[in-house]
């Protein structure tokens, strides 16, 4: 079978540029060897952010895109994606308080007309934020959005499925070689293709990727690990900290699942992808970033679950990891049917990324590209309010219960409709697997996400697998093993 595009990687990249190609008519073949966000995109902080730290690396362009991505990406997935305030304290402070003011006032100039509450300073009032610390009242509070990122990167395969896109989920490239004015390539469920252009969106294995395709790169790639440590609650409320720390790093701690705090991240440059592995002096690092400033302390021994991702920065030649740049390069091969590799990326400018890929493929491809996805509502995001939609989740289905209902909300928005249609009672969700998740539930996530393994639902699907027992995992692992 002949496609327009075969896309090798599903992570957030991969997705969004079968979700832009699929709109435009193209037909697409995505190929994913693991599992949809697998890797680096089930693993950042969680953040729809324009990255107010790059603006000391003169990022000027990357955080003004970056802004311009969070609003519409805010009121595209307002199911999965939230806004959230941060708090900036400005006690022993590594960079002086007129530098911090003016890039604060630097992001809400680059992020133009936005609904996002702008920055102001710490007022007297503001007890819930400084309450927790150990300094003063000195500091700073902005916006941005928390996201599920694994989440975000299922929504944008299923967009592109609805229209048209074939998504293949624990399938991979096996070998590809040029041949007249196609790609020929075997996949390893036994199927071979022919495509006009190839997308290389394999993320941490990009130079492998093209190594394995006997092409050069011109651009390198950084691999630059973060990890994050979930503790139990250090503060209450909604908001945000973000902190800085005494090599000039921020370390972020934001409100988690169940009354938790995600701290994260760390920057750690590694050789290989399979070295997404938090070590012990990350979890200490962490600890150590936020003991600095919050009244209640942290150990290791406190740390309940954790997460790591290697990044594929582009290798700007930066000699610090926290330096190298967070763009991205999109490096594109017409020495015979198209390439396009892709180089760094962050999940917050996947969107516009997918766009220019477009672009950048039109013409050696011979299509016409042009913005399909600007003011395009993700699946489920057509609700209005969360809380308002919440509301009428429980009226509807009251038998779900207050947690249950929260969650799904969530995670399907106006999807729910479609999931829930006929049910009238607790029995019709079918049997209990573990976590809340029942049947009817898991059998979407089988025919509808992608969904193959336990894992992919308790780490990915949902969260619900970083607050079950080992007894209670393994009940859960059974009971999906055993789904018809």
């Amino acid at each position: 079978m002949t496609y327009d595009l075969l896309i090798v990687g599903g992570g957030i990249n991969g997705c969004a540029i079968a979700r832009e190609a699929s709109l435009l008519g193209l037909k697409v073949l995505l190929v994913e060897r693991d599992d949809l966000a697998a890797h680096t995109s089930s693993a950042s902080t969680k953040l729809i952010h324009g990255g107010l730290r790059y603006l000391e690396y003169y990022e000027f362009k990357l955080v003004a895109e970056a802004l311009r991505e969070r609003e519409r990406l805010v009121k595209a997935a307002p199911h999965i994606i939230h806004p959230l305030r941060f708090v900036l304290p400005h006690e022993n402070p590594v960079r002086p308080w007129w530098m911090v003011r003016l890039g604060l006032y630097l992001y809400d100039f680059l992020g133009g007309k936005m609904t996002l509450a702008r920055s102001r300073g710490l007022r007297k009032t503001d007890t819930a934020f400084t309450a927790p610390l150990k300094g003063g009242s000195k500091g700073f509070v902005y916006s941005d959005a928390f996201v599920d990122d694994s989440r975000l990167t299922v929504l944008n395969a299923m967009d592109a499925a609805a229209n048209g896109a074939d998504v293949r989920v624990g399938v991979a490239l096996d070998s590809a070689r040029r041949e007249g004015d196609l790609w020929q390539a075997h996949l390893s469920d036994g199927s071979s293709v022919t495509a006009r252009g190839m997308v290389n969106a394999a993320g941490p294995w990009v130079a492998q990727l093209l190594g394995r395709l006997g092409v050069n790169a011109a651009s390198g790639v950084r691999l630059v690990k973060g990890s994050h440590i979930v503790v139990p609650r250090l503060y209450d409320g909604d908001h945000a900290y973000i902190l800085q720390q005494p090599d000039r790093r921020i370390v972020f701690a934001i409100p988690y699942q169940d009354g938790s705090t995600e701290i994260g991240t760390t920057d750690v440059p590694v050789d290989k992808p399979e070295d997404a592995v938090i070590d012990q002096d990350e979890i200490s690092y962490l600890c150590e970033a936020v003991n600095r400033h919050f009244i209640k302390q942290v150990t290791p021994a406190d740390v309940t679950s954790t997460w790591s991702g290697v990044r594929p920065l582009y290798d700007d030649g930066a000699s610090e990891a926290k330096a190298v740049t967070r763009d991205y390069v999109l490096e594109l091969d017409t020495n015979g049917p198209t390439l396009l590799s892709i180089f760094g990326g962050k999940i917050t400018t996947a969107r516009h990324l997918a766009e220019e890929a477009m672009a950048k493929l039109a013409g050696p491809m011979g299509f016409a590209a042009h913005p399909v996805t600007r003011a395009r509502v993700f699946p489920g995001g057509a609700i209005t309010e969360f809380r308002a939609f919440l509301d009428q989740v429980r009226a509807t289905w009251p038998f779900l219960g207050e947690a249950r209902s929260e969650r799904m909300a969530h995670a399907y928005g106006a999807m729910l409709a479609e999931m829930l249609a006929g049910v009238t009672r607790a029995a019709e969700l079918g049997a209990e697997l573990g976590g809340g998740l029942t049947e009817i539930e898991a059998r979407w996530l089988r025919t509808r996400e992608w969904a193959r393994s336990a894992d992919d639902v308790l780490l990915r699907r949902s969260k619900i697998g970083l607050h079950l027992s080992d007894a209670e995992r393994t009940a859960f692992v059974a009971a999906w093993d055993a789904l018809a």
